[in-house]
């Protein structure tokens, strides 16, 4: 019987000694391979008679650990994007640092340190987010109830001092009172704000501004690349996720020869190394050599997310991406999640969703930035070779809209002016989740064809959260 180890690194770093003993362990108990996670987590396999030789190597180093199991999620950061992805910001290694620092426990819902200027790493997929202001030292917190779609804003910004201990009060408010705010379908929030805040020792009270999510940008994430003063960062990513375990030990050593303290995963699947000096790079780019490790992956491949250790979501990845390849497919400024289990917090534009085997849904976010909590249904009950040329006509409705909007016409059209570009016309969203229902494109996963006016539909619930139509509110859109 095999079994699934899966080991937190806060943050998404760990100092190269420490993943070394961690190695070492997973060679003593016969993993050959690593993997790494969407919540930057490490995992790798075991077989059921080296369990209790795996308790005690851990027990002797102090790493915690879960054996086929995510009680304990990892603290998710864009720590990994400081100096290489973000250099606006004020969040830099040392605030990042601060705050792990104060988690003297171990979370128990999922948490996102973020900062707003990046969107390599994703806002919302926790349940306690955490997302830069623009304030020094004061953060955002949007809180997603468990088992919900349900976001809250906090009313004032979070000192980065008061984060721990906001979040730690936090979760247990929601654990200790499941009946209110865990897996519930409406959420009181101001009595979640009365009974976190009666709790919290510090003032809060730094009014929050509406958080300006960026526009999606996803870089190039792999290969030798230059930054700052003449160093360079070096990413690795791998089509079957799967890592050398003995390639990771020579990454570890090398770091820690060259003086490199850190290694960084992504919410990519993926691993980063900074700080390498020219004259350092012949020596990684002969373990590269070694390893017989491609860098140089077409962006289309890496502009995805799939669940952990998900088989059936990898073997469908790499077909879709064979297919694209094939039609010369551009999805720059996009990404793409496939989701084969219902409410796994994926980044992604455009979520292919999973309906039952072998039949898929299409949605996108409303304006295809991933961040976005609003999603729109496209196309639903296709069967897996029905999927690549859908994705390609949404992905070419994303181009035309993107000419239009930036002043790019076809011959033949002239541009509209301010007045007739800009309109409003009134929609329906759920209150919990924030879903619209636009009565041009009706809703396609629930069998409602376009132009069905909502007042005509008879037991209708929210695509995403399934709220009921009574909790729908009409508000008016800019289109």
């Amino acid at each position: 019987m095999e079994h699934i180890i899966k080991i937190n690194l806060p943050g998404g770093y760990v100092a190269a000694g420490d993943l070394y003993e961690i190695l070492l362990i997973a060679e003593n108990v016969g993993a050959k391979h690593i993997r790494f996670g969407n919540r930057q987590q490490l995992y790798f396999s075991i077989q059921d008679r080296d369990l209790e030789t795996l308790e005690m190597e851990m027990l002797r180093m102090s790493v915690a650990y879960e054996v086929d199991a995510d009680e304990y999620p990892n603290i998710i950061s864009s720590y990994v994007c400081d100096t290489i992805f973000s250099n606006e910001s004020w969040l830099k290694e040392g605030v990042y640092r601060d705050i792990f620092d104060q988690f003297n426990y171990q979370p128990r819902l999922k948490i996102n340190l973020v900062d707003q200027q990046q969107t390599f790493v994703p806002f919302f997929s926790g349940n306690l987010n955490f997302i830069s202001s623009e304030v020094s030292n004061y953060w955002h917190f949007y809180i997603r109830f468990p088992k919900t779609n349900q976001f809250y804003h906090w009313p004032s910004l979070v000192y980065s001092d008061d984060i721990a201990l906001l979040a730690k009060i936090t979760e247990e408010v929601i654990f200790n009172q499941k009946e209110h705010f865990f897996d519930q379908q409406k959420v009181n929030e101001l009595f979640f704000y009365k009974t976190v805040s009666s709790k919290v020792p510090t003032a809060l009270n730094h009014r929050s501004e509406p958080l300006k999510v960026p526009d999606f940008y996803l870089p190039y994430y792999e290969g030798f690349n230059k930054y700052g003063n003449n160093k360079y960062w070096l990413g690795v990513y791998r089509r079957n996720e799967f890592f050398p375990l003995e390639f990771l030990k020579n990454v570890c050593n090398l770091c820690i020869k060259t003086r490199n303290g850190q290694i960084y995963t992504t919410p990519w699947k993926s691993i980063i190394i900074k700080g390498i000096e020219q004259a350092d790079r012949i020596a990684w780019g002969a373990i590269l050599d070694r390893y017989r490790l491609n860098v140089r992956h077409a962006a289309n491949e890496l502009n995805w997310q799939i669940e952990d250790l998900c088989e059936e979501g990898l073997s469908l990845k790499q077909q879709l991406v064979r297919e694209f390849e094939e039609a010369d497919l551009r999805t720059y400024r996009l990404s793409f999640a496939i989701k084969t289990q219902p409410k796994t917090g994926l980044l992604g534009s455009v979520i292919i969703k999973k309906q039952s085997p072998g039949v898929f849904a299409i949605q996108h976010t409303r304006d295809f930035n991933p961040n976005n909590k609003h999603f729109i249904s496209y196309k639903d009950e296709l069967v897996t070779n029905e999927l690549a040329s859908h994705l390609a006509e949404l992905c070419e409705h994303y181009y035309s809209n993107s000419a239009k909007d930036a002043g790019v016409v076809n011959s033949g059209e002239s541009k509209k002016n301010s007045s007739e570009a800009a309109s409003h016309r009134k929609v329906h969203q759920c209150k919990n989740c924030l879903s619209i229902y636009d009565e041009r494109y009706g809703d396609e996963l629930n069998g409602i064809a376009p132009g069905t006016h909502f007042e005509n539909l008879e037991n209708y619930t929210c695509p995403v959260c399934e709220t009921a139509k009574e909790e729908f509110e009409i508000i008016e859109a800019v289109i």
